[in-house]
């Protein structure tokens, strides 16, 4: 059995897109998937995008992917990297896809002069959590995530803060 990582490509938007939608039955949110075959074509490999995808391959077959892109450090003065989304089939796990794809984002970071290497993971989810903390990672203790989407993005570009009843 030999696993190979390879750089995503235009072409790999529908592998990208059954993956993905994978990914979202695995969480628990089958129907969250909003993004097209062509959405992410664009977003992942259309000008300017700022998001990079792998893919991994055993034997040929294309059994798990990562989406990451580069954010900022203030303290560090330094670039991290964020690992968006980590997956590999479920008949598939175990054959070493996961590590890899891990380690090879994290040979990115070292090698782009990454101040850190980061990513969230839900909190049901022991699998990934124990697989992440065998591979040296450990949770912020103190952080919360916060997220501003949809309707409540618009309406918060548009006009600022609610205001509170009236």
């Amino acid at each position: 059995m030999s696993l190979h990582i390879r750089a995503a490509n235009p072409d790999d938007a529908p592998l990208l897109h059954e993956l993905v939608t994978a990914l979202a039955v695995y969480e628990r949110e089958p129907n969250a998937v909003e993004a097209s075959v062509e959405d992410l074509r664009q977003s992942l490999f259309g000008q300017g995008a700022t998001a990079h995808a792998l893919i991994c391959e055993l034997d040929g077959q294309a059994v798990g992917f990562a989406v990451y892109f580069f954010n900022y450090s203030t303290w560090l003065g330094r670039n991290g990297l964020y690992l968006e989304d980590l997956f590999v089939r479920p008949e598939h796990r175990g054959a070493g896809a996961g590590l890899a794809l891990l380690r090879h984002l994290a040979q990115l970071a070292v090698a782009k002069g990454c101040g850190r290497f980061e990513w969230s993971v839900l909190d049901w989810n022991a699998p990934s959590i124990a697989f992440y903390r065998a591979a040296g990672a450990r949770p912020m203790e103190g952080w919360t995530v916060y997220r501003m989407q949809g309707q409540a993005l618009a309406d918060f570009a548009a006009h600022g803060m609610p205001s509170r009843g009236a």
